[in-house]
């Protein structure tokens, strides 16, 4: 059982990203923002984190690198659906700025696990 932080500032994303991976036997947090989610990392160790990428207060690209330097192992995935503009560029900054993976908004379960399954299948 892994602990994932889920950070998003939409209703649905977290809630989906919990019931995807508590039907998977992990358990899941949320946060709505990134300067949420790193007060709950530094509180509390987690195994992974998903983070959207346009969000309030701290955005993703800014929340990577913070999480990145608290603690540089830990894996990140990025997902956004672009935001009011559409525009899917900031998610590919995302592994430039330490996110081991990136995944686009709408996606399925399957689609989700199959990304965290192959986190888990690379080497350390």
């Amino acid at each position: 059982m892994a602990n994932i932080l889920a950070i998003d500032d939409e209703t649905l994303a977290p809630f989906t990203l919990r019931k995807i991976h508590e039907q998977a036997g992990h358990k899941v947090v949320e946060a709505t923002n990134g300067a949420d989610g790193i007060k709950f990392l530094q509180a509390q160790p987690c195994d992974l984190v998903i983070t959207d990428i346009i969000m309030p207060d701290k955005e993703g690209i800014e929340t990577i690198v913070e999480f990145k330097r608290l603690s540089p192992l830990m894996p990140v995935i990025a997902i956004s659906g672009g935001g009011r503009t559409g525009n899917l560029n900031f998610l590919k900054l995302a592994p430039q700025r330490g996110a081991e993976q990136i995944i686009a908004k709408p996606f399925t379960p399957d689609e989700f696990l199959n990304v965290v399954s192959g986190l888990s299948n690379q080497p350390s």
